[in-house]
């Protein structure tokens, strides 16, 4: 998996210690963001039905997901696409073992468990997982990974040197839009897929009227503005420095417009758009676009390349 050293030209793979440490943190992201899905009967059920189709959309869309994250915020600016490729293959097959492993432990699956239902109960519970593989890796570290050689060059640097570091650093965060899109994608994902196949969410959307749907809307763009503008998270300051109001209406309304695109997906996905007419389909995607939008708002500002104090 990804190291933290890697160069287009130097890059000579990471240590046996640095990999395991990196699978580690990997193990520990996939069942951190994605443990409530594997205790979720609904998941089950989806995973047992799921339609060909829509397993292997879920599989492309995951796969882009990955190749998105490693490519903006897992790994540095200068990552070969080799490197990218081979990280969010690793992390997708990890995933999957994952979520293998643990629904079989659950008793979610066994010998006896037809090959379509086991194909679906797995890849639908290993795509969550395998995004949380990926964050895990990357945002779960705590910056020793160099080991001591690292430490001991560390001490030889001047100040100039440094500095010149730092400021690299810096310009290594997805500042961009496409990076800061994938970024809320990501975290809109996370988020939401822990509530997109409940029946809660279509039952609060039969029952709230039009009003309620707009105030809604309104109270999630508020929510999403605090939190990218107004919350002092890490990562924060990057968003507030120089920011006008033009801007920050732009950058929430940006994130508001990805969760809502996450959260009809997701839906889609779980067969929660099946028979219904488009205002009911539409008033399902607005009361999951609230977590959505929240955890597209956070992911912007936490789901960041992991910087070194310099």
């Amino acid at each position: 998996m990804r190291s933290e050293d890697r160069s287009a030209a130097t890059w000579r793979g990471p240590s046996l210690r640095q990999s395991l440490r990196e699978y580690g943190r990997g193990v520990a992201g996939g069942l951190l963001f994605s443990l409530p899905l594997l205790y979720t009967m609904e998941f089950w059920h989806e995973g047992a039905t799921a339609e060909p189709l829509r397993l292997l959309v879920g599989i492309a869309g995951a796969f882009v997901l990955l190749l998105g994250y490693n490519r903006h915020a897992g790994l540095h600016c200068d990552a070969r696409p080799s490197e990218v490729l081979i990280d969010s293959v690793e992390e997708f097959g990890l995933g999957l073992l994952l979520a293998g492993g643990l629904l079989w432990l659950l008793g979610c699956i066994d010998g006896d468990t037809r090959l379509p239902e086991l194909v679906g109960k797995v890849v639908i519970e290993g795509l969550a997982v395998a995004i949380g593989v990926s964050v895990g890796t990357a945002q779960l570290g705590g910056g020793d990974d160099e080991g001591d050689e690292s430490d001991e060059g560390d001490a030889r640097k001047t100040d100039e040197q440094q500095a010149d570091e730092a400021r690299q650093a810096r310009q290594q965060r997805p500042r961009w839009l496409l990076g800061q899109l994938t970024l809320a994608t990501c975290g809109a994902v996370l988020i939401a897929s822990n509530i997109a196949p409940t029946d809660e969410v279509a039952e609060v959307a039969r029952s709230v009227s039009p009003v309620q749907l707009l105030g809604l809307t309104g109270a999630t763009l508020l929510i999403g503005a605090l939190v990218l503008y107004a919350s002092d998270f890490r990562g924060a300051s990057e968003h507030v420095r120089h920011r006008g109001r033009v801007d920050v209406l732009f950058g929430t309304v940006a994130t508001y417009l990805v969760s809502i695109g996450a959260s009809a997906a997701l839906l889609w996905f779980f067969g929660r758009f099946d028979g219904c007419g488009p205002a009911y389909c539409l008033a399902q995607t607005i009361v999951l676009g609230l977590p959505a939008a929240i955890g597209a708002s956070a992911g912007r500002l936490l789901l960041q390349p992991q910087q070194q104090d310099g």
